[in-house]
């Protein structure tokens, strides 16, 4: 073997450790696919030089994680509180003293739940609660988020670490199902399994596994701001040199609702009707009332229009599935969102500047989305060149479903 084989494959034996390492924190809340990190890893380690990073649509963070790791600067934003929350939390830097502090908080807060010390928290009010956990579950999950304020000070690290780990342990005794847009529950004999076990003691677990993650600190530096993609509020200073991000997709799939339980319990929810408001607010959100408020909805008259995109809405209005005119709604705002964000966009990047969107294709009563095209076409009318649709993975056995990076360069 040549030594510059030998080179290439120890860089390679070395960035796989280094990922493995880190991939702990990117997966803190069971929320990040792997290949969504992966995806975001393949662009960001191209990068020969530290370069300024925006992401507009946070998500949990992945971009602006991944960044930070590779030594870059990174700024990122969402609409949602608790992602803006979690994203500060997920890219914070953390001491060794904060990682012991955080472990013997978690074990005093499972002593007083164990030994009946603290006294509940009342359950959260999401809709048909017990649903979600059985009444030991419930009991326990209301006792552990009152000891979690009693062994840590409001808003510190070692409160925050706490949360996101108590955030794993109620999802995971969770009777829910997120595995498709249809939520669904265990069966009455299904919700009896694992009651015996010893639930502070998976807490304890849950906390070990984030302060694995939050033990390896990045070398670069991370912000994560609220604010609207469509029109951001930014820093004075702030140009960027390459957009890394994955808008929501046109597919109905509300990530307020994946997300709910978590808000709930943290207080970033009070009511049904504040989340369909944020659904409604969010690009691409039709659940709760923000289904009612489509069928009102217009499109303005100086918005974007595309021969692929017109052609794809009057075939959904025309459907023969009563919601059709529905669903052309919820397909024309979600283009609109999406155009009010690149026209905005372009003042926030450094000239020569490059964009990558990892966006997915959708169908509606068998009619193709071709979204990744129309992304293209919005890029071009905006002035951006070198705008290309590269394929790069299939998202179910459904053929014609595809996940695409649509990417191009600001000439300034």
């Amino acid at each position: 073997m040549t030594d510059q084989f030998m080179r290439r494959l120890k860089q390679r034996a070395d960035y796989t450790h280094q990922f493995n390492r880190r991939a702990g924190r990117h997966g803190w809340l069971r929320l990040t696919p792997a290949y969504s990190v992966k995806i975001v890893e393949e662009i960001v380690q191209t990068w020969d030089k530290p370069m300024r990073v925006y992401d507009p649509f946070c998500g949990t963070g992945t971009t602006a994680l991944s960044s930070a790791y590779h030594g870059h600067t990174a700024i990122t934003t969402d609409i949602n509180p608790f992602l803006v929350w979690f994203g500060r939390v997920k890219t914070a830097r953390y001491s060794d003293q904060r990682i012991t502090e955080t472990l013997h908080a978690a074990q005093a807060a499972r002593k007083m739940v164990a030994h009946g010390q603290i006294a509940p928290v009342a359950p959260p009010p999401i809709h048909q609660i017990e649903r979600w956990w059985s009444v030991d579950t419930l009991n326990f999950l209301c006792g552990l988020r009152a000891a979690l304020d009693v062994v840590a000070e409001a808003g510190s690290p070692v409160w925050d670490l706490l949360r996101v780990a108590f955030c794993r342990t109620l999802i995971a005794h969770s009777n829910a199902a997120f595995n498709h847009q249809s939520m669904s529950f265990k069966n009455a004999e299904q919700l009896s399994l694992g009651l015996s076990h010893d639930l502070g003691e998976m807490f304890v677990q849950d906390v070990r596994f984030v302060l694995e993650g939050a033990a390896d600190n990045p070398s670069g530096d991370a912000t994560v701001l609220l604010a609207d993609a469509r029109d951001p509020e930014m820093p004075q200073d702030a140009r960027f040199e390459q957009i890394v991000t994955s808008p929501p997709y046109a597919n109905r799939m509300s990530y307020i609702r994946e997300l709910r339980p978590y808000m709930y319990w943290l207080g970033f929810l009070e009511s049904g009707r504040e989340a369909g408001e944020l659904d409604w607010n969010s690009i691409g959100g039709t659940w709760g009332i923000a289904t009612s408020r489509l069928n009102e909805w217009r499109r303005r008259t100086d918005t974007f229009t595309h021969p692929l995109l017109d052609d794809a809405l009057e075939k959904i209005a025309q459907g023969d599935n009563k919601n059709g005119a529905l669903l052309a709604n919820y397909v024309a705002r979600y283009h609109d969102d999406m155009w009010m964000h690149f026209q905005h966009v372009r003042r926030l990047l450094e000239p020569s500047a490059a964009l990558h969107y990892v966006v997915g294709n959708s169908t509606f009563y068998g009619v193709l989305l071709p979204v990744e095209q129309i992304y293209a076409a919005m890029l071009e009318a905006q002035g951006f060149e070198s705008v290309i649709c590269t394929p790069i993975r299939k998202r179910n056995s459904n053929k014609s479903l595809v996940e695409f990076i649509v990417s191009a360069k600001w000439g300034g």
